[in-house]
């Protein structure tokens, strides 16, 4: 997209992209998916008077990870730029992360133990609240200070998710990212032994596996979070800022540290306000208003109750977002923009590949080609499908951000 450099202009508009996490769905209860189930007067309205379509994450057939998912949707394309899990929540838990760092997202787990060898009986260990994860964060962190050379810092995210990271003397390189998650991403299955490709690699793995043993061994008698699962060894990469490419002041409004992680990645402001429901988002919402030009909304509830199966409360978190919808509108942006980051089907209980639905809402669509916002309403839509790192341009046209080309 190099050519929106010479065509970004500044104006007073203000972007608003709301990011409802694992929006899309598939039919899962009387043939509806939740966006079809829902009730959604609110959304339905705006539907009718927007540009609708559907975006492809990554490319077809390809299921995106939150990472992916959401730098397409900030305009870089994850195909070029693939930024890693461990990466975005040490970030988002306010680690600032060194280049002699390798940065890893841990989940408490629960596991049972076969002749000696642990096997997972929950991926999430229930997710157990904050606050026993703080309690257990505070406990590792007096007893694991260091391995080897790797001084280990610990921090707790939310529920049953935590931060490590392994800080070395030296600068660590991107070969540790070849090391694969210990999580079997299943129930009944042993975890994985963290293997790497290159020197650096194969030590980190190795200390990575002590880590673990250690864990286990002081987590023994939890009743739930008794061991932990590693995912998405990484480094942190040098990025063109959000500013610097699309020419806007961004401010990012998020309760779940990964997502804060990526807007700070990709120099957003992050935006600090109390409680975790989308009425405080929209609060914070309301305070920033003056103060930037480009507001990223992230929900993420939808998400977790996709990938729980949990038909009923992601249809729920909808129509939930559905009556403050209003308040979003009362702000009279210059575009609003509603989409999410993947589809996470209740019937997967996972990411998927799926197209997600998208509106655009500025004066200057088509509009009238669907009666609602849903999957497949947004196939009728003027939009088409497109990939989603294409969004950006979209929004900063219809902000009247960008210069025409050519003569």
């Amino acid at each position: 997209m190099e050519i929106l450099k010479g065509l970004i202009k500044k104006t007073d508009a203000k972007i608003v992209l709301v990011v409802l996490d694992g929006l899309g769905d598939l039919p899962f209860k009387e043939g509806k998916t939740p966006l079809e189930a829902a009730r959604t007067p609110n959304l339905d309205s705006l539907a009718r008077k927007s540009a609708l379509g559907l975006h492809i994450p990554v490319d077809y057939g390809i299921t995106p990870g939150s990472g992916p998912g959401h730098l397409g949707i900030f305009g870089y394309d994850p195909l070029k730029i693939n930024i890693g899990r461990g990466v975005l929540e040490a970030l988002g838990v306010g680690l600032e992360l060194k280049e002699t760092d390798v940065a890893i997202r841990g989940n408490f787990a629960t596991v049972k133990y076969e002749n000696g060898s642990p096997v997972v009986v929950d991926r999430r260990a229930g997710r157990i609240p904050t606050e026993e994860n703080q309690r257990l964060i505070k406990y590792l962190f007096e007893n694991i200070s260091k391995i080897e050379d790797a001084e280990i810092i610990l921090k707790s995210g939310m529920e049953h998710r935590f931060v490590v990271v392994f800080r070395f003397p030296y600068k660590v390189p991107p070969e540790v990212e070849t090391i694969n998650d210990t999580d079997p991403q299943a129930v009944g299955k042993s975890p994985l032994k963290p293997v790497g490709k290159g020197e650096i690699a194969e030590k980190v793995s190795k200390i990575a596996e002590i880590f673990s043993q250690k864990v286990a061994e002081l987590l023994k008698n939890e009743p739930r979070a008794n061991y932990a699962l590693l995912r998405g060894f990484s480094v942190k990469p040098a990025l063109e800022t959000f500013e610097e490419k699309f020419g806007l002041r961004a401010c990012a409004i998020a309760t779940y540290p990964m997502y804060k992680g990526l807007a700070s990645l990709v120099g957003m402001k992050i935006i600090k306000f109390e409680g975790m429901g989308i009425k405080d988002e929209i609060e914070a919402l309301k305070k920033e208003w003056q103060n930037f030009d480009f507001f990223f909304l992230h929900i993420k509830k939808t998400d977790s109750a996709g990938e729980d199966g949990n038909f009923e409360m992601k249809t729920k978190v909808i129509e939930e977002f559905d009556s403050f919808l209003l308040e979003i509108l009362a702000l009279n942006p210059s575009v609003l923009c509603i989409t999410g980051d993947h589809s996470t089907p209740c019937i997967l209980k996972s990411h998927s590949w799926h197209p997600v639905p998208v509106l655009i809402h500025s004066p200057y669509v088509l509009g009238n080609t669907s009666e609602r916002f849903t999957e497949r309403e947004c196939l009728k839509g003027e939009l088409g499908i497109f990939y989603a790192y294409k969004l950006m341009p979209l929004l900063l046209a219809h902000a009247k951000n960008l210069k025409k080309y050519g003569a």
